[in-house]
């Protein structure tokens, strides 16, 4: 194996890979860090195994991508963020046991300041699955946990409990208390969307799915693919809704 110029070291290799612009190029320098004679610190290492985890994904290459996301899980690198990169790429290959596992021990191994983040993650995977008795249950934790995204996460729990069949809940009060947060915005737009169209809105609900869909296919490709069950849920409500 050629020894790596100093220009080209692990370091310099891991930034041009978080810069590169396409992801086979992204996975190639990842590659060539991960493969750089001598020891890697593990903070470099876990950020090389990053990268290449997500080009992989963006490659939709998820199984792929999970097993890089498990390997550096073992660095204890910042587990919670490479737990959910594992059970992003879980989801996405077909396996909710395993998402769902990763994004529980995400939790667990957060710090404060983004453990309601990943029990929001868990609720949204558990809704699209319909297991809507779990997904409520995460929901109210990533409410407890939250600060200034709680209205999100209030709005998805409504919108949980509206798909379990519960009728007492409050749709008005959490549509208002999200379009007048600033995480009503980007993923805000989905629920703010699905709740006006449980409110009977349809005027809003169209304006709010429609810039959710906008949004979602003109972004970074993981973002796109991560959003693939939204999106497609969105579309198929403003389907329903132009049939009327």
């Amino acid at each position: 194996m050629a020894k790596t110029s100093p220009k080209t070291g692990p370091e310099e290799l891991l930034s041009r890979a978080m810069g590169a612009k396409d992801a086979v190029s992204r996975a190639r320098l990842a590659r060539r860090g991960l493969a750089s004679r001598g020891a890697l610190d593990k903070t470099t290492h876990a950020m090389l195994l990053r990268q290449l985890y997500v080009a992989l994904f963006e490659l939709r290459r998820f199984r792929d991508a999970r097993e890089i996301a498990e390997s550096a899980v073992e660095l204890r690198v910042m587990p919670d963020v490479i737990h959910h990169d594992a059970a992003r790429a879980a989801f996405a290959a077909g396996d909710l046991d395993a998402a769902v596992e990763h994004l529980r021990s995400a939790a667990r191994r957060a710090p404060a300041s983004r453990r309601s983040f990943h029990w929001w993650t868990l609720g949204s995977t558990l809704f699209h699955a319909e297991r809507y008795e779990e997904s409520a249950a995460a929901l109210e934790r990533a409410v407890r946990w939250a600060t200034t995204d709680r209205p999100l996460y209030r709005a998805q729990l409504a919108l949980v409990r509206i798909a379990a069949g519960v009728h007492d809940t409050d749709v008005q009060g959490a549509i208002d208390d999200l379009a007048a947060a600033p995480c009503g915005q980007g993923y805000g737009r989905f629920v703010l969307g699905h709740l006006a169209y449980a409110a009977r809105e349809f005027r809003a609900a169209r304006q709010y799915l429609d810039a959710f869909v906008r949004r979602t296919e003109s972004s970074p490709a993981p973002t796109a693919i991560a959003l693939e069950p939204e999106l497609k849920m969105a579309k198929a409500t403003l389907a329903k809704m132009a049939e009327h």
